[in-house]
């Protein structure tokens, strides 16, 4: 390409560019605000001045143990102050963190820990169980460090010859981080759910993730000083960035280690907390907790959630509650949400079935993503904006993933036609606003038609004594297949197989009805989101 004027004599450089990189809030607002309390955790709270010199006491004692660019360290923690600081100080090596499920099985860890070839493992003495047969069945042989959580008190051996602050006391309060030589350099390293075979390790870079980050403090509306609260798991894409969002914003993280009512409601009202994310099971346990256990909100507070569309019910019992509910939708891959049913202030005004139907809608991209479309991946064509033409959802932009570590086939497979495939199937409606209809491979093909598991689970929804449901795909000598449905009822109430097949009949096509309704307590990921690999598993034997 022919040079210009504009690039004769006009080049990078230090003073003009540097990469960028999520590690320079943590450094910004330790300067600005010193004395603002970071972390709140029991009864210890933790300043901005004390969060950073921490961190840099990690990334010291990292560096002193040879960790450096490219290294892997996995941790295996709870929503701890650890994990908040092991979100920067490993990182500030140019080590690249991975943070474990803490609900995988050993043997599911031992994989993750030979692929990701992890040097580092830092683990909280709770998951010793699952751990030490991890480390057992595993080839490679990392330095453990246990992390004593004091807000935990429950059983737990120590698997390492190193304490976590015992490790911190070893590193330099005045360590100075070592930039990413580029900011496409790897940040972390998150294995998906894995439900068939082996996970697959999905890489960020810290372009990305101070992307995403800056993203979620404008989407989210945070302005300054925000209270967040964690009940999302910060193993889960890195907390879909937040451990890097508040200090951004120069926010207060409270952190939670096990999720229940009484504790959300105590921090909310103790801490006024401003914001939290979860999945829809955090918003039942909210709202199906006793009246015992339940707070007055301090003000109105935002809450984020992903996973399937809410309910209209849960919708305006969170609303009755005191909480703003919005919808965001993403993957893994897109580093935790990328996209966000933005609010229009003229849909206040309409009645609650059709603010549902709005509600229920993914949305748009984020500001940090360049392009999201529904398209047919045969053509790689965009689906026509009718709300109708069934498509898959696909994201272009710096907010996706460096791509599979180690899988060059499935990363190919993923970036094919120059964009991401999800493997969502979604709709566009008029406005651009898209709407999942499926995963791929959740779509149910009855007698040739196309039946959608989320437009059945949303008629389910409705009925008022299902507090969750979910559809999958039943084989059928006739049909092929037809929805099979699993349903939880809300505690205190009742409901018979027929009277929802009766609901569902007058909700739905005929053909879209459930052939079979089973009562259940469904299975759910560490995250909140339902297995449907085991429920059509299930389906097979109803």
């Amino acid at each position: 390409m022919a040079s210009n004027i504009y690039d004769i004599d006009l080049d990078k450089n230090p003073a003009n560019f540097q990469p960028l990189t999520p590690l320079s809030f943590l450094e910004r607002a330790a300067l600005v605000y010193p004395e603002h309390v970071a972390i709140i955790h029991g009864p210890m709270r933790r300043t901005y001045r004390e969060f950073h010199e921490r961190s840099r006491r990690l990334a010291s004692a990292l560096a002193k143990r040879g960790i450096g660019r490219g290294d892997t360290v996995a941790v295996m923690l709870a929503n701890t102050p650890a994990m908040l600081e092991c979100h920067y100080g490993v990182p500030m090596t140019g080590a690249v963190l991975n943070t474990l499920n803490t609900r995988l099985d050993p043997p599911i860890i031992a994989f993750s820990l030979d692929h990701g070839e992890a040097k580092v493992l830092i683990v909280d003495r709770e998951y010793a169980k699952v751990m030490k047969p991890a480390l057992e069945q595993c080839a490679v042989r990392p330095l453990v460090i246990d992390y004593d959580d004091p807000e935990y008190t429950g059983p737990g051996d120590r698997l390492g010859s190193l304490d976590y602050e015992a490790f911190l006391a070893e590193g330099d309060a005045t360590y100075e981080r070592q930039s990413p030589g580029d900011e496409w350099d790897a940040i972390s390293l998150n294995y998906t759910s894995g439900t068939t075979g082996n996970p697959k390790g999905v890489v960020y870079h810290h372009r990305g993730a101070a992307l995403l980050a800056q993203g979620n403090v404008l989407t989210c509306n945070m302005g300054k000083h925000p209270v967040y609260l964690w009940t999302l798991p910060m193993f889960h894409c890195n907390g879909w960035c937040f451990p890097w969002s508040i200090s951004a914003a120069v926010g207060t993280h409270v952190c939670l280690r096990y999720v229940r009512a009484k504790a959300m409601y105590d921090a909310i009202a103790d801490h006024k907390v401003t914001h939290l994310c979860g999945a829809p099971i955090v918003m039942s346990t909210l709202l199906n907790a006793p009246e015992a256990e339940k707070r007055p909100l301090p003000h109105t507070v935002e809450f984020f959630t992903a996973a399937a569309p809410p309910p209209e019910a849960v919708l305006a019992g969170m609303r009755e509650a005191g909480f703003n509910v919005t919808h965001l939708y993403g993957l893994t891959e897109t580093y935790g949400p990328a996209v966000v049913n933005d609010w229009h202030a003229e849909w206040n005004d309409l009645d609650g079935p059709a603010q549902a139907a709005r509600k229920a809608r993914q949305g748009v991209r984020y500001l940090a993503l360049e392009a999201l479309d529904v398209k047919d991946p045969g053509t790689m064509e965009s689906v026509p904006d009718t709300g109708e033409v069934i498509g898959e959802v696909m994201f272009r932009g710096n907010v996706v993933m460096k791509g599979y570590l180690k899988n060059r086939k499935a990363s190919d497979e993923a970036f094919a036609g120059g964009w991401f495939h999800s493997g969502d199937l979604g709709v566009k409606h008029p406005d651009g606003y898209i709407q999942l209809k499926d995963r791929s491979k959740d779509i149910i093909i009855s007698g040739g038609e196309n039946i959608s598991s989320i437009e059945v689970e949303d008629a389910l929804f409705k009925h008022p004594a299902v507090q969750a449901a979910a559809v999958v795909a039943k084989p059928d000598e006739k049909w092929g297949e037809t929805p099979c449905a699993f349903v939880e009822i809300k505690p205190g109430r009742e409901a018979t197989v027929e009277e929802l097949l009766a609901w569902c009949r007058q909700h739905l096509a005929g053909y879209k009805c459930p052939r079979h309704i089973v009562f259940t307590e469904l299975p759910k990921t560490s995250t909140g989101k339902i297995q449907k690999f085991r429920l059509r598993e299930m389906a097979r034997e109803v």
